[in-house]
């Protein structure tokens, strides 16, 4: 049995846990190597202090979970079965009281709780959400090794968008091109939905791309991440196309010095909430503290979004082994927006920046 099951079995016992039962195809992945998007079907792991574990799965996917690894019992089920019958009696098999069902309940749904309820009348649901988080929080030499794969595909999509503004091409347009140069490089998947945002457009947060043009004084924001073998990156420069005013200038080099700044704050041993506040303080001092409304960062890997999230609340103390963005903003509708975002990994002596397309302005003639 893997190293990640036995930390949570360990967990599970130190907790009077007698099975944690785990539904987010992440958290699957993450302890048994399989990742499906099952849409409405079950797909869940079940783990016992002792007892052998077990997979259940739609039918047709027995074949993948083996071929990833998976050596463990698989309980395949078609569309006429019950898999829940199937899951009561295959927990009845290994265990006979079951008082403390751990699940996530951030992600169970009220339909599959009621479910494990009636099968489990008796039995009390604790999360498992933050262990979890915990466990996926370090990552190991494999997993850097992925996420560093990925960043470099990030950095070439920026590459790519850069060379793509052109006097009156539409943020779609540039987007696609990214899109497509990724794909002839064997990308399937994007970390979520690619953002080319210019202009007026940039000073949205979470803006959506469209049949905008880019003209001459206009800064474009690239917002994009890649997926590589189910763990993700994610990067955003914000570039000048043609030359800016003052004003952009100076928004410009306000964000960048609060993300070197942040950048250079993170470390073991210092929290989460005064790397967030080294970059809220330099935008602030600056007079832009309303226009920057996110936090600083988030977790990184299986998820785009992970725990933790940097914010100025958040006093979780850096370890080594994390991977989290660093990502401060500023947005001024009808001047500015830019963001420039960057992935770390924390070692002992610091931030490893991961994502290493120029952060200095660059301007496209």
């Amino acid at each position: 049995m893997n190293q990640r099951l036995q930390k949570l079995q360990a967990w599970m016992k130190e907790n009077g846990i007698e099975v944690s039962f785990i539904t987010s195809s992440e958290n699957v992945f993450y302890l048994s190597g399989f990742f499906s998007n099952p849409h409405e079907r079950l797909l869940a792991l079940a783990l016992f202090q002792e007892d052998e574990p077990f997979l259940v799965c739609p039918g047709m996917e027995v074949h993948d979970v083996r071929n990833s690894g998976w050596n463990q019992e698989i309980i395949g089920y078609s569309d006429i079965d019950n898999p829940w019958e199937l899951v009561h009696t295959s927990i009845n098999k290994r265990i006979s009281t079951v008082r403390n069902v751990a699940i996530e309940k951030e992600h169970l749904n009220v339909e599959r709780y009621e479910q494990l309820s009636a099968l489990f009348p008796s039995a009390a649901f604790v999360s498992a959400e933050e262990k979890l988080r915990k466990l996926r929080m370090i990552k190991d030499a494999k997993e850097l090794k992925i996420i560093e794969e990925a960043c470099a595909l990030a950095d070439y999509a920026i590459e790519v968008g850069c060379s793509e503004i052109k006097e009156g091409r539409t943020e779609l347009e540039v987007l696609n091109a990214v899109e497509y140069a990724l794909k002839q490089k064997g990308v399937t998947e994007m970390s979520f939905s690619t953002m080319v945002l210019t202009g007026a457009n940039a000073a949205s947060p979470h803006g959506n791309p469209g049949s905008t043009k880019i003209k001459k004084g206009d800064l474009v924001l690239f917002d994009l991440g890649v997926v590589v073998d189910r763990y993700c990156s994610d990067i955003t420069r914000t570039v000048a196309y043609g030359d800016i005013n003052e004003k952009q200038k100076e928004i410009y080099d306000t964000v960048l010095k609060a993300q070197l700044a942040s950048v250079e704050a993170s470390r073991p041993g210092v929290t989460a909430a005064k790397v967030d506040l080294t970059a809220r303080k330099i935008i602030s001092d600056a007079g832009y503290g309303e226009y920057f409304p996110h936090r600083l960062g988030h977790g990184l890997g299986i998820s785009v979004h992970e725990y933790p999230s940097m914010t100025e609340t958040n006093h979780l103390v850096i370890e080594e082994g994390m991977v989290y963005t660093i990502e401060p903003g500023i947005y001024v509708p009808g001047i500015a927006g830019v963001r420039i975002e960057d992935d770390i990994y924390i070692t002992a002596d610091g931030a490893k920046i991961l994502t290493k397309f120029p952060k200095e302005l660059q301007i496209i003639r």
